[in-house]
């Protein structure tokens, strides 16, 4: 950047600000809803990268991170008012997902419940994380069906949230935690 940037423009406060394009909609349009829960979720993760965790985890997260500014980025594109060259998600990311999936499947005994969320900060954070991406994805789903939305963000989100909760259970090996099944009481 040659100018320095400013965090403040003034040009929000009457409750409207910009897509990328220019179009001003309102802070409360369903596109900024939308990108602005996956930010949260990005800070969700950041969170879980703060704990006392593995290398390989913290290095995969910052890239879980990177993956869900691309996808900020393409939820405040207004396809209609731009060419801009945008960043992308492509399959590879998605197989990272699956692939991490795996490997750590590979370490757990196997799941014969649900689980209560909780049993160390780390892993409720994991947990938290994965019902903000949830959120996230329903929130995406919904726009699409009225807005142009590239599909693999809600495939990256949807192999993102189940990749959260298999993390939230290697974190509670990790930690020596507890995973606390859930049994209805019928």
């Amino acid at each position: 950047m040659d100018k320095e940037w400013k965090i403040y423009t003034r040009t929000g406060d009457e409750g409207e600000t910009s897509l990328i394009g220019g179009r001003r909609v309102p802070k409360y349009h369903e596109r900024i809803e939308a990108y602005g829960t996956v930010d949260e979720l990005c800070a969700f993760v950041g969170l879980i990268r703060d704990q006392e965790i593995d290398q390989p985890t913290h290095l995969f997260l910052i890239r879980i991170q990177e993956q869900l500014f691309v996808i900020e980025a393409l939820l405040a594109d207004d396809v209609h008012a731009t060419s801009r060259k945008l960043p992308v998600i492509n399959d590879n990311e998605i197989t990272a997902l699956e692939d991490a999936i795996d490997e750590m499947n590979r370490q757990l005994p196997p799941l014969k419940s649900f689980i209560l969320p909780g049993g160390h900060i780390a892993v409720s954070y994991a947990h938290v994380a994965r019902t903000i991406c949830r959120r996230a994805e329903r929130t995406i789903l919904r726009i699409s069906s009225e807005n142009k939305v590239d599909p693999i963000c809600c495939k990256y989100l949807n192999r993102l949230s189940d990749y959260f909760f298999v993390l939230a259970r290697k974190l509670s090996k990790d930690f020596n935690a507890e995973e606390i099944p859930w049994i209805p009481i019928i």
